[in-house]
């Protein structure tokens, strides 16, 4: 298709080092001079332009366990998320099998923010009409950048956990124009799986490889911590736990909205996470932990490590150099801050030491979160130092233990046997694809398409 734009592979994606040198200069040089030129695709990885691993290992004295904890973060994508990574893969991979093609079909978007941020990105650049469909309750922050890029919203009722109004709004729109009409749904395409899997999972392990070299950790990751929204960021966990069969996965949702944990419900403000479902694209029989995360501590951690009289407390106080605190302020939102007290919680329940490594993500940074910040303002009052000091013990050195359940193998089946009511009642699966997804072969032939999905793009791209 003549009129296609073509990006990186997933190998690209994962080493960036191995794009053609000329395309390599033109999209670094364009992620000052020209953010919204197409070339920036080829800007989609973990590593910079100087093929760093984009990461930051958190001081001890913030976190309160003596396990290293390191971040990967997301700020220095495209749109400043992540998710930029899989929409890409999603629509790359329908567009490689002709399911998608400019100028011809509409893309309809489901989401809760970043994603329908990074559709509104990708989508665009790649030439296609674009709708995000998101809750008319999200950071009016996702709205404005969604439209400077090019796309419409449209705003369907309630928060984050209202993903069901999504879902009927874009069946609503694919009956009227059945043949215009793309849904590139981020819950069930298995391009989110696949990046995640193969970019995030791999440049973990790099990570901890290259934190071994410098003294920290064994070489091994003795745990990723994700929350769910989509579900994508977790399937990194796959491949870890094939590289080390003893890694724990530890899955986070909200206290407000625990539907995995006791299938609860209720709306919630860790924006990009909690979605009141089930996935299609979660690997649920390889979760190890569960760990419920209360959307208040998050909003008061991330003004912690944002605002300054929370730099002032950490400086003074806990003596972490000024440059790291300066450097986190700048890498962390809502769902980073989510991750991170799951990765404390987890360290904790596993009594993991000062060698097992413990590694989860950052999906954005703090430009989504300044008006939600003005609403803990507004609650709460503003955030002196004695009230800094209080939040650093309370949500990040003494993290409860609270709302935790293990993965055995009845917890397992009980998590996957939601997606029943989700897929096969709502969305059109069917129960032996259901019941197919009990097994870990299944997963493995999900991932081993990777390799094919790069070779057609080599040859599409010439």
């Amino acid at each position: 298709m003549s009129n296609c734009i073509y990006g990186p592979t997933y190998s690209e994606m994962l080493h960036p080092d191995t794009i053609a040198p000329d395309i390599r200069k033109r999209a670094i040089d364009a992620i000052t001079q020209d953010p919204l030129d197409p070339i920036n695709l080829f800007n989609i990885s973990w590593r910079d332009q100087h093929n760093r691993l984009r990461a930051e290992v958190l001081p001890p004295e913030l976190t309160g366990v003596e396990a290293p904890i390191a971040v990967l973060y997301a700020r220095d994508f495209p749109t400043g998320s992540h998710k930029v990574g899989a929409t890409y893969a999603d629509l790359m991979e329908n567009q490689i099998d002709g399911r998608a093609n400019p100028g011809k079909h509409t893309l309809i978007w489901p989401s809760t923010g970043n994603y329908g941020i990074g559709g509104a990105w990708v989508g665009c650049r790649m030439k296609f009409d674009c709708i995000i469909i998101l809750p008319e309750e999200m950071s009016r922050e996702r709205f404005d950048i969604i439209e400077r890029y090019g796309a419409r919203v449209i705003k369907t009722p309630g928060c984050e956990s209202n993903v069901k109004e999504i879902y009927d709004k874009t069946k609503e729109l694919k009956a009227a124009d059945p043949d215009r009409i793309r849904i590139l749904n981020q819950f069930c395409e298995f391009g989110n799986y696949r990046f995640h899997y193969h970019v995030t999972g791999n440049a973990i392990a790099e990570l901890a490889a290259e934190l071994f070299q410098q003294g920290i950790g064994n070489g091994k990751v003795a745990g990723f911590a994700a929350s769910m929204g989509s579900s994508g960021t977790i399937a990194a966990g796959d491949r870890l736990k094939q590289l080390w069969p003893e890694h724990k996965i530890i899955g986070l949702e909200p206290i407000q909205c625990p539907t995995i944990y006791n299938n609860g419900y209720g709306p919630h403000n860790i924006q990009g996470i909690g979605d009141k479902h089930v996935t299609w694209i979660h690997n649920v029989m390889n979760m190890d932990l569960l760990a419920c995360i209360d959307d208040h501590e998050c909003e008061e951690g991330l003004q912690l490590l944002t605002e300054k009289a929370g730099w002032n407390v950490l400086i003074n106080r806990y003596g972490i150099p000024e440059d790291k605190v300066r450097k986190l302020s700048t890498i962390f939102g809502l769902s980073g801050v989510c991750n991170v007290l799951g990765a404390i919680k987890a360290a904790r329940f596993y009594g993991f030491g000062k060698n097992d490594l413990i590694v989860t993500v950052c999906t954005d940074a703090i430009d989504r979160y300044h008006t939600e910040m003005d609403k803990l303002t507004a609650r709460s009052g503003a955030m002196d130092e004695t009230m800094a000091y209080m939040r650093a013990e309370a949500v990040f050195r003494r993290q409860k233990l609270d709302y935790m359940l293990e993965g055995t193998t009845e917890t397992r089946k009980r998590w996957h046997h939601l997606k029943y009511f989700t897929w096969v009642e709502q969305q059109g699966m069917t129960q032996a694809e259901l019941d197919a997804q009990m097994s870990q072969d299944w997963w493995r032939d999900q991932q081993a398409k990777v390799a094919g999905i790069d070779a057609k793009v080599k040859a599409a791209r010439g």
